[in-house]
């Protein structure tokens, strides 16, 4: 659950929204660009998100760590204890839609269009929106992996007039190309939020080859590399900046842990985990699935904040 700083949804009449939807298209300017996307032009199938080249993707394990670890580890909260934020419930993580070419495109009414890609989306019929049925962040996330494309917006909603989001991004999964910077995307940080989850295929498998997305409950008003967005509380050099990036450290025993943690664990010193938005401290975000073993997530609890360091990521950048 983030916290964002809320503002009141500015909602165009339809009419106009179509019109500047299709004047955006047909002069290529407007204050929410359109990638440039070819729902026709062929592409190979994506089997990673984003390339090995990206920043998501990168290890990190030997990275130095910042001078200033410590003071951000103690202001993030050296007790508070890892969180995974997914499990079996259905309801709980942050689920991907699986869509296609042919999946039926939808405008979107936006509360901040100016910072929004107009779209249209690929919304399915009945789609797995993150708390479906609640209140709260309302992530709906729209993968077309033969395509190569990511849609994502936050605070999803249907109504009598048809889609409404916060805010909403469209990723092209074979670039290595960030938002604007100043510009939030589905996520406060302005990162896309589905290269960030933990995946059980991925679990099973073996290994987690990329960052996890994570939360704390207070951010600076500051980002750094890759995040182009920040929601904070203060300009106190004691908060951490959105786009902060934690390992766990090498010297973290997890021998103990059960097979689906160790995994995570080793992914999380290996890779690290991303902060991307406000919300509870040290909750990583996944995906839900029956096939979890929830009493082994909940031994991820003996994971405290004291055991992660900052890494200073001063000189990375994608390929």
């Amino acid at each position: 659950m983030s916290d964002r700083s809320i503002r009141g949804p500015r909602r165009r009449p339809w009419a106009a929204f179509v019109l500047g939807l299709m004047a955006a298209t047909l002069i290529g300017g407007s204050a929410a660009a359109m990638p440039n996307v070819s729902r026709f032009k062929p592409r190979t199938a994506c089997a990673t998100l984003f390339p090995a080249t990206n920043v998501w993707n990168k290890r990190v394990d030997s990275l130095p760590v910042r001078t200033d670890s410590d003071t951000l580890i103690g202001s993030m909260g050296t007790s508070a204890s890892l969180h995974p934020d997914f499990g079996t419930f259905a309801g709980y993580g942050i689920p991907i839609n699986a869509v296609t070419r042919l999946t039926p495109r939808s405008p979107v009414d936006f509360w901040w269009p100016d910072e929004s890609d107009a779209g249209p989306y690929p919304i399915p019929a009945s789609p797995k929106i993150e708390g479906d049925g609640a209140t709260g962040d309302r992530h709906l996330l729209m993968l077309d992996r033969s395509g190569c494309m990511l849609w994502e917006l936050y605070a999803a909603q249907l109504d009598a007039g048809g889609w409404t989001a916060g805010s909403g991004a469209i990723w092209d999964l074979r670039s290595n190309a960030l938002r604007p910077d100043g510009w939030t995307s589905a996520d406060a940080a302005g990162l896309p939020i589905a290269p960030g989850l933990a995946r059980y295929p991925e679990v099973a498998a073996g290994a987690i080859n990329h960052a996890l997305r994570f939360t704390v409950p207070t951010t600076r008003s500051a980002h750094i590399y890759p995040a182009r967005h920040d929601a904070g509380a203060g300009t106190s050099s004691a908060l951490p900046p959105m786009g902060l990036r934690l390992r766990l450290k090498a010297s973290v025993d997890i021998a103990a842990y059960g097979p689906q943690s160790r995994v995570i664990l080793t992914a999380l010193k290996r890779y690290g985990m991303i902060l991307a938005d406000n919300g509870s401290a040290y909750y990583i975000s996944g995906e839900s699935n029956p096939l979890w073993d929830d009493d082994e997530l909940h031994d991820l609890h003996g994971i405290k904040g004291s055991m992660f360091e900052a890494v200073n990521t001063s000189g990375f950048v994608n390929g």
